[in-house]
Formats: C-alpha cells, structure tokens, sequence
C-alpha cells in the first residue's frame, strides 16, 4: 500500500508546484509588461508587433521628460506625504489606542465603535466640507493638508491594529513599572511601545500605502503642478490628442517600485502585527 502510495503523492506535488508556477507567473505578468512597455518608444508600442523583451533603449524618456512633467517634484512630494501621514497617523493611533486599551471610562465602548463608524463614510462623501475647512484654514495647495487629511481616513485602521497589539500585553507589566515608580506616559513610552512594535509596524505600512496611492484628495486640494503627488501627475500625462505610453509606463514602474520595496521590507513585521491581538494573554 505504501508503494502505490508514492506516485500518487508525487503527482499531487508536481500538480501543487504547477499551479504555483502559473500562480506566479500571472501575478507577474502585468508587471513584467509594465517594464517592458516603459522601455519601448512610441513607434514600437504602436507597432502591429511589440517585442515581448525589454530592450532598456530608453526607460519611456524619464531622464528628459516634458516640460509639464516635473517627475522628480511629483516623486518627492509623494514621499513627503507617505511618510508624513505614517509618522503622523502612528503617533496619534499609539497614544489613542493606550487609552482605550488599559484604561476604562464611560463611553468607551461607544466610543470604539465610533472609531469604527468612521470607516463607512467614503471620501466623496466628505471632500465638500473638507475643501471648506482646508480653504479656511489657508492649506489650499500646501502639501500639509494632504498629510492631515489622510491622517484623519487612515487613523482608524491604525488604532484598531495597535490597540489589538497592546491587548495581548500583559497588564502586569504595566503594575510593575508603576509600582517601580514609573508614570503611565512612561509605561507607554517604556513597556507598552516596545512590545507593541510589530502592530506599529504594521500601521504604519498601512499607513504608508494609504498616502503613497492617495488621489481623490490630491486632485482636489492640489492645484500648482510642482506640488502634485505622483497619482494626480500621472493621470495629467494622458492627454487629450496624444497619449505617451512609453512615459507613462515608466512613471508608473517608478511609482509602483518604492511601495513593493517597502512592503518586502515590512512583510514579516505587517504579517506578526495584524495578528499580534489574535490570541491575548
């Protein structure tokens, strides 16, 4: 019985590793003709046969781009507001979800599911009164609202994940520092923060990815070019009369490769964090 069993075993691995392949292979498909689209010129995408290699000629003329595409500006201002709002939207979600996780109040209970309700409301629903307040706050066209009003949508998700984090600390940790004499912002700062790293970790990815992939507030509260992020200026690049595929394939290959790296980086860190609060004790 053992014998007959083998070939069996082997096929059910041989079918496994096969659909892995073609698992891989399509997710990768995309990418790899993204690249391959941004390295052609304009003549070879039209042409009745694109070439399926890269040729690396010319990554979709980036190194001289238009006059009204001012890359490297639309590059760096999407990093200033990704990491803005993950320092940002972690510092607020860190002390928020301290206080909702070891102290006990009236209201606390409601108030959590308030957090959570905020997560309902789509942001087309609130661009109206958020223009209203940032135009009178005199941050129309300043890179700063971007950072405040992706902090606001994304703050939510990033305490719910750093409260679950800190649920699973023992609460005798936070006994013992205060009776060393310790403060509760020193319990925070000293015990709680530490132990909670991978749910902070994990929010501020999340965190990241909401302000790097962030467009209908960009496109609202950003009117000067030099200020765009990177999504609104690559919308811009599609024109009316003419389209640059070759350009904007390669700005999305830049656009795509800084949050794939990161998200490697972070992989195991988002991976402990969102399940960090999954068993407590």
């Amino acid at each position: 019985m053992i014998v007959s069993r083998r070939p069996a075993a082997r096929m059910a691995r041989a079918s496994r590793r096969i659909a892995l392949a073609v698992a891989i292979v399509l997710a990768l498909a995309p990418i790899y003709w993204l690249v391959q689209m941004a390295t052609e010129s304009q003549a070879q995408v039209v042409a009745k046969r694109p070439s399926f290699f890269p040729s690396f000629s010319s990554f979709g003329g980036i190194s001289h781009p238009p006059a009204n595409a001012p890359v490297t500006s639309w590059f760096v201002n999407t990093a200033l507001v990704s990491v803005g709002t993950a320092i940002l939207a972690v510092l607020l979600a860190t002390v928020a979800a301290f206080g909702l996780s070891r102290f006990r109040f009236r209201g606390n209970g409601p108030l959590r599911f308030l957090v959570l309700f905020t997560q309902m409301l789509p942001g087309t629903l609130l661009i109206v009164p958020l223009y209203a307040m940032i135009t009178q706050l005199n941050l129309l066209d300043n890179l700063v609202s971007l950072v405040l009003v992706d902090t606001a949508f994304v703050m939510p998700v990033c305490l719910w994940i750093i409260k679950g984090s800190m649920d699973s600390i023992p609460r005798e940790l936070d006994e013992a520092a205060l009776v060393d004499g310790s403060t509760m912002l020193g319990v925070l700062r000293r015990v709680v923060v530490p132990l909670a790293v991978p749910g902070i970790g994990a929010a501020a990815v999340i965190a990241f990815f909401f302000g790097w992939n962030d467009f209908l507030f960009a496109n609202t509260f950003m009117i000067s070019q030099d200020k765009w992020p990177l999504s609104k200026g690559l919308d811009s690049l599609i024109g009316v009369y003419s389209v640059p595929v070759p350009l904007i394939m390669a700005v999305a290959v830049l656009y795509c490769l800084p949050p794939m790296v990161f998200f490697v980086l972070m992989q195991r860190r988002l991976v402990s964090g969102l399940t960090a609060g999954a068993v407590k004790g």
